[in-house]
């Protein structure tokens, strides 16, 4: 295990290669396009990318669920780790705990694809933005981590507050964080902000499930390194999770400070990070709007309200 912790890697506080003048790249055309840049603004090819991050113990790959070049950035980063530190696993914010045999087997050659993504509760893109990931371990004989909370879990969390999890019986407990942070944080405080509907209480509810994935998954991969000393893991999950050191990373730096967590983080012009932050940024081409007219975002957002009704807890 590296020792030192630290969120941001340097030439100056590492001793890794960093170019030694810029790499001049066309700002992203297409879907597929991406430019990367240090903390400090120096333009990065992917190898170079990957050279910098050789030391980290964790790489946190953040996303934009189905945004193209934030996975295709994610797959060539996998690959040009694994070529630097075989010793490497992959971590995903879109298998939960329960669900690791099931990726077992799969990597195993136990069941087939679709066995994969039925029996897995792989998500609805998997196909299209999760496959080269999982076929990349897949090939070359690396653990993948379902790191997850089981999202039926997470749910009733945030319907009923973190003291849900003391309804579970332990064969089910056990697929959630030991301990969640609950507490006033700046990830918590961003949390806050950025929701515009409920009371307090609904949303000390809602913080408590959102924490309940950041804390499983920072747990999940503090557990791994404990039992495979000298691996490097790259997690993807999505941006808010992971962006300027909040989220995961702060919950992996509670559990285990010594350990190097490095951030990836996709940006645009309209959604930057905040400035002197130690994220590694990743520009791409923004999506789409997801609403234009306030009434296709309301039947979207009743959808889910049904959706969210037809779940039972337990103790229901």
């Amino acid at each position: 295990m590296k020792t030192g912790y630290a969120f941001v890697l340097t030439a100056l506080l590492s001793g890794c290669t960093t170019p030694s003048a810029p790499v001049e790249q066309a700002p992203p055309d297409t879907f597929y396009d991406y430019t990367i840049r240090s903390p400090q603004g120096i333009s990065l090819t992917e190898q170079q990318l990957a050279d910098t991050l050789s030391d980290a113990d964790i790489v946190l790959v953040g996303e934009w669920h189905s945004h193209p070049a934030t996975h295709l950035l994610q797959a060539r980063l996998l690959a040009a780790l694994y070529a630097n530190q075989p010793r490497l696993a992959l971590s995903m914010e879109q298998f939960a705990r329960d669900k690791q045999s099931v990726v077992n087997q799969y990597l195993s050659g136990e069941i087939g694809e679709q066995a994969l993504i039925q029996q897995g509760n792989a998500w609805p893109n998997y196909e299209s933005d999760y496959r080269p990931l999982v076929e990349f371990a897949r090939t070359h004989q690396l653990d993948v981590i379902a790191a997850n909370a089981p999202k039926s879990i997470v749910r009733c969390v945030g319907r009923y507050g973190a003291d849900y999890l003391n309804r579970l019986p332990a064969s089910e407990r056990q697929w959630v964080a030991q301990s969640l942070t609950l507490e006033n944080d700046s990830y918590k405080e961003r949390f806050t902000a950025s929701m515009h509907h409920g009371d307090q209480a609904q949303t000390e509810r809602q913080f408590a499930a959102q924490t309940a994935w950041d804390d499983t998954m920072a747990e999940s991969m503090v557990n791994y390194l404990q039992t495979h000393p000298g691996h490097q893991i790259l997690h993807v999950a999505g941006r808010f999770h992971t962006a300027e050191g909040l989220g995961t990373a702060s919950r992996i730096a509670a559990r285990h400070p010594e350990l190097k967590v490095v951030m990836v983080t996709p940006v645009t012009q309209d959604s930057p990070i905040a400035e002197g932050a130690s994220d590694f940024q990743v520009e791409v081409h923004p999506l789409p709007p997801r609403y234009v007219q306030e009434a296709n975002m309301k039947a979207a957002f009743s959808q889910l309200g049904k959706r969210s009704r037809q779940l039972t807890c337990v103790g229901e």
